[in-house]
């Protein structure tokens, strides 16, 4: 994000890490850090940083999410138990309650969740810019809205928590509320978000979320909840914005030069340079055994590899595969054959773990596949729009158009968009959730070998948050 965000998080984040890594991280940080902040604009600006600040975390976006999204879909895979139990067993589908990445995936979500009802509830009371107070509530709405959704197709049914806890105690009262309920709260903060938020942001602010990555994350909602219609009506809202484009090549979009692009809707921001701010991918898709060939400082965390099926299904000339992934890498005169990640490394890192890659959580090619994917489903309609976004996604990674004659029906079309979803969005987190939101999972992984049961589509819930709140949380079935 702007460097003026990230310089200001840096004194968030130590502000907010005196919590207890528990469920009552859910209560104020402090009777003195509550008293003595959110006073004034300045305030209230440095509380949104720190909301932002959450998606840099081990149980967002620096690990957990990939994790989740990746490794348990058949896209990549954990090669090396040292690279972590807690890895593997998600990998394998045998993840106990005790897992730590899903822990801290509980724990760093609500932490997140916090910072954002803190600035909702609290900014009212603060004299500012009418205007600008909307847009810093709807920046909070639009990210409550984004922990939410990943809380709620990870774990199922979750505590649905929409303010301020002021009492210790309070947090003992929450339970886990329906999925539907927290997917209503998702799209009613998504569309006060979409009301409030800016098209696009001068200079110095580019990189916070705006009305267009809000219809985007929505598009996504209404997709995941099979509500074609609407998730078609939003994405076309987005493309009517008329901000957002494909950039000429596919290996554009993740060169680093070219963050926060025309094709960007919504990254979360890193820079380099030793603030704590870098991104950590860098070295943690490198091969554990690697040195410092692929990493080029730093060991490699053998974390995220792509999987052998993954390396195969790419058509011949498709630009995306070179850009997304290697087949090895090169240790004097002999080739070390072990597939890794490509498309977040950053040859001029600051330092081990601090990259200057930004992580893509909403693209405009997502936003044209989900489009084409709504239409479909609606209605197959030979060489119709959706065949016409499907071979400008295609043309655009190297790939020859694809007519009606080759898909000639509703269900061949279907096949042929999963794939693209595959490719396209290659290692950006997206693979798991499609596969459980379209009913493929258990096919497709059982097919990779993998020992995958029907109440693994939920991830289990942390057990410390039972043991700590047993008369209302507890575990999903299976567990």
């Amino acid at each position: 994000m702007m460097r003026k965000i990230l310089i200001y998080s840096i004194l968030l984040i130590a502000l907010f890490s005196g919590c207890q890594k528990d469920f009552l991280n859910l209560a104020p940080i402090s009777d003195t850090n509550t008293e003595n902040f959110y006073r004034n604009e300045e305030d209230m600006l440095n509380a949104v940083n720190a909301a932002y600040a959450s998606l840099r975390t081990g149980g967002q976006y620096n690990a957990a999410m990939y994790t989740v999204g990746e490794v348990a879909s058949d896209n990549t895979e954990i090669l090396d138990a040292q690279a972590g139990i807690d890895n593997s067993q998600i990998d394998a589908f045998t993840t106990l309650t005790n897992n730590g990445i899903l822990n801290n995936m509980w724990n760093h979500h609500y932490e997140g969740i916090l910072r954002c009802n803190a600035v909702i509830d609290r900014i009212p009371a603060i004299e500012m810019d009418e205007t600008l107070k909307n847009r810093y509530v709807a920046e909070c709405f639009f990210l409550r809205a984004l922990m939410y959704f990943n809380m709620v197709r990870t774990f199922g049914d979750i505590p649905l928590v929409t303010r301020e806890i002021t009492d210790v105690q309070e947090g003992y009262d929450y339970t886990r509320d329906p999925s539907a309920e927290v997917y209503a709260q998702i799209v009613a903060d998504l569309n006060f978000a979409i009301e409030n938020l800016p098209v696009t942001y001068a200079a110095a602010d580019i990189g916070r979320a705006t009305s267009g990555a809000a219809r985007g994350l929505l598009t996504k909602v209404y997709l995941t909840q099979q509500n074609w219609q609407e998730a078609a009506n939003q994405a076309k809202a987005v493309m009517d914005l008329g901000v957002y484009d494909l950039m000429p090549s596919y290996a554009a979009v993740f060169a680093i030069p070219n963050k926060n692009n025309v094709e960007s809707l919504f990254e979360v921001q890193y820079i380099k340079g030793g603030f704590g701010l870098g991104s950590p991918f860098n070295n943690a898709f490198a091969p554990r055994l690697s040195g410092q060939i692929v990493t080029t400082i730093g060991a490699g965390g053998g974390q995220n590899h792509p999987t052998a099926e993954m390396a195969s299904i790419y058509e011949t000339g498709d630009q995306r595969r070179a850009a997304s992934m290697a087949d090895g890498y090169q240790d004097g005169d002999q080739f070390v054959a072990i597939r890794y990640v490509t498309k977040y490394l950053d040859p001029a890192l600051f330092a081990a773990g601090d990259a200057d890659n930004n992580w893509p959580i909403l693209r405009y090619a997502d936003i044209l596949l989900m489009r084409a994917e709504a239409l479909n489903e609606l209605g197959y309609a030979p060489d119709g729009e959706a065949f016409e976004i499907l071979n400008r996604i295609r043309q655009r990674a190297g790939l020859a158009a694809i007519t009606s004659a080759i898909l000639p029906d509703q269900s061949s079309f279907r096949e042929v968009l999963a794939h693209e979803r595959r490719v396209e969005l290659a290692f950006e987190n997206h693979r798991w959730f499609d596969l459980v939101r379209t009913g493929r999972a258990l096919e497709t992984l059982r097919a990779q070998g993998k020992s995958i049961q029907e109440h693994q589509l939920v991830f289990p819930i942390p057990q410390v948050q039972i043991d700590i709140n047993p008369d209302q949380i507890r575990q999903n079935p299976g567990y």
